[in-house]
């Protein structure tokens, strides 16, 4: 892994940690799982809500999305690597 592919990653875990898990203290959990449960129990509905939830959820998606990327690139150099 090169030297721009680190500093990527290291600031996507530096904005899941500080905004993806805001606000602290934690109490009594960080915004992004109180949105998730509202969301899986069916009571996200007031907009400000659904902004909160993708504000928060935002780091988490980027920092999935860049693991992805980077696996499957892996994956098809190791396709062609062995043809």
């Amino acid at each position: 892994m090169n030297k721009d592919k680190l500093k990527l990653y290291g600031m996507a875990l530096v904005a899941c940690v500080t905004l993806g898990l805001a606000p602290f203290p934690m109490k009594p959990e960080p915004h992004i799982l109180e949105k998730l449960n509202m969301l899986f129990s069916g009571s996200l509905n007031k907009p400000i809500d659904i902004f909160d939830l993708l504000m928060h959820g935002a780091p988490w998606g980027f920092f999935i999305y860049l693991g992805i990327r980077d696996l499957i690139s892996l994956v098809q150099g190791k396709k062609t690597e062995g043809a």
